[in-house]
């Protein structure tokens, strides 16, 4: 008996078959080289905190990126994460769950590769909890607060790249 294919199911039928010839033709992203820029950061805020950006996030995007990297990939892209700005919520605590504050960093990942460069904006969010410790050793408690922002800002690096 023969059947006939509706045009939705023709066109599934066609997508199905062209989508693995389009990802193999393009292949995996890989990036020869990451840096991170916290130029606009250190304007906006300063030192310490745009320091302890950069000495974090580079790892983390190490971390994140890592089936990523080809270092000696003529081919590939280099990744500049630059880091705009950072929020800390109250160190009193906030309105979130469990009286958690809630800590920003906002950027933009600018790649360059042989086609041009294209930006792509990026927020990510941590959340704070307050402790008594954190009183007497107020500044430890802001570099991990910083150095949370920048391990959640490389978690979602991947994701906003749709790797």
């Amino acid at each position: 008996m023969f059947r006939v294919l509706s045009r939705r199911a023709a066109l599934a039928l066609a997508v199905a078959a062209l989508v693995p010839a389009v990802a193999g033709a393009q292949g995996p992203a890989r990036f020869r080289g990451v840096q991170v820029d916290v130029g606009p950061l250190r304007a906006s805020v300063g030192d310490p905190t745009a320091a302890w950006v950069a000495e974090a996030l580079p790892g983390q995007l190490a971390q994140a990126l890592g089936p990523h990297l080809a270092p000696g990939d003529r081919s590939g892209a280099t990744l500049v994460a630059r880091v705009d700005s950072i929020y800390l919520g109250p160190s009193s605590g906030g309105t979130g769950p469990l009286g958690s504050s809630q800590d920003t960093i906002a950027g933009e990942l600018l790649i360059h590769g042989r086609r041009g460069s294209e930006a792509i904006p990026l927020r990510a969010i941590s959340s704070y909890f307050p402790s008594p410790v954190d009183q007497p050793l107020a500044a430890r408690a802001y570099h991990d607060r910083v150095f949370n922002l920048a391990q959640a800002f490389a978690y979602w690096v991947p994701r906003q790249l749709g790797l």
